[in-house]
């Protein structure tokens, strides 16, 4: 069974552009929640008008925001290491392929059945 990294971009294409369009919908529906529902905690500690309260729900707004920045920088750094690896490959171009389907699901991905 012979196995390159060319074959394996090719033929798992339409895998890796669903997971690309999974990726897509992570990065921006996860920090938008996590947002809006940070705001909905400070907001019911403000009408609570007790200090401590609004001291915690802005804590929580704090970490929330930090956590969505975070969720939505992951992939790229992912791919951004993949991009660097790829750079020492000798199958730099068949590499792209895969990077691609993840990256940008919506083109650039060639698929075979």
């Amino acid at each position: 069974m012979n196995f390159s990294i060319a074959s394996f971009c090719a033929s798992a294409g339409g895998i890796l552009q669903f997971v690309g369009w999974a990726l897509t919908i992570v990065k921006v529906a996860i920090p938008l929640l996590i947002v809006i529902f940070g705001m909905f905690d400070l907001g019911k500690s403000v009408v609570a008008s007790k200090p401590e309260e609004i001291k915690d729900g802005a804590k929580k707004l704090l970490w929330r925001a930090v956590a969505g920045v975070v969720i939505f920088f992951i992939p790229s750094i992912v791919m951004w290491l993949f991009g660097t690896i790829a750079e020492y490959s000798a199958n730099e171009g068949d590499f792209q392929n895969c990077r691609n389907c993840v990256l940008t699901p919506w083109s650039g991905c060639v698929t075979t059945n």
